[in-house]
């Protein structure tokens, strides 16, 4: 470059910096940033909220971590999940904001569903769902059967076979043919997965839950669900209030992430 007389910015390099780091450790807490960059708090909450309003930097919902944007990629792949998570993130910010109980967003991970993402802190109704990398039963979930009913066959039996291959007994259902296609017809009926009344999740909870597939071309890239405490309403109660919310979530997701690869692939 040639040698102009010239002062350099300093605070666009700080930003830079910033989103060095970011780019450097992919995901970052503010103490982790501060301790890199050697920058106060303060400071760098005003530049990471300078580059999220320039569409930069995302923060994460479940846990506050920032991450730089998919907009510094040259492209991305449809099942790159921090692409996933920063394009459905708005969407699920509107979702808890209409309906008040809060969602995980979870993709399928070999022989379960795994939480990606939660708005859980936004909600109104305070309820414990689980952290990001959380396991999630692929069989008596709302989202695992969701999974499972709107995948094609070769995805399905893929799933079953490592369930039956486990280890340990694992879940006896994996190997009633019968069960499971009681689940996936009346799941594909009503258009998303219940929650089994016997599954107590992770902390042993009273929730019940519905879940909806994401559906970008012809593959379930995740699943949006609703969760709820079991005492205070039933299923049919909150499909009556809220699936047309959920629903919408689900098919804005999907416009969403198809658009997005329609620009990263021209």
């Amino acid at each position: 470059m040639r040698d102009y007389k010239v002062k350099s910015i300093a605070a666009l390099g700080r930003g830079i910096d910033v989103l060095l780091a970011l780019q450097d450790r992919h995901v970052a807490s503010l103490q982790d940033l501060h301790q890199q960059t050697g920058l106060s708090k303060t400071t760098l909450i005003r530049i990471l909220h300078t580059l999220h309003r320039k569409g930069l930097v995302w923060q994460r919902m479940a846990d506050g971590a920032f991450l730089a944007s998919h907009r510094l990629r040259s492209h991305v792949q449809v099942n790159d999940v921090d692409w996933l998570v920063e394009t459905a993130a708005p969407i699920l910010q509107r979702l808890c904001r209409q309906v008040s109980w809060p969602s995980v967003l979870s993709v399928p991970k070999e022989d379960h569903m795994a939480v990606i993402e939660t708005n859980s802190p936004l909600a109104s109704f305070d309820l414990i769902v689980g952290p990001i990398g959380a396991r999630i039963d692929m069989l008596r979930s709302s989202s695992g059967r969701a999974f499972l009913a709107f995948s094609d066959a070769e995805q399905r039996a893929a799933v079953l076979r490592r369930l039956r291959a486990t280890a340990s007994p694992g879940p006896r259902t994996a190997w009633d043919d019968d069960w499971i296609r009681h689940i996936i017809a009346t799941t594909r009926q009503r258009g998303y997965g219940v929650r089994a009344h016997d599954y107590v999740g992770l902390y042993n909870d009273d929730r019940a839950s519905i879940a909806m597939p994401v559906i970008v071309t012809g593959t379930v890239l995740c699943c949006i669900n609703l969760t709820w405490r079991a005492k205070v309403l039933s299923v049919e109660e909150i499909a009556h209030l809220h699936i047309d919310a959920l629903r919408d979530a689900v098919r804005t997701l999907e416009t969403k992430l198809l658009a997005g690869l329609d620009h990263f692939t021209r």
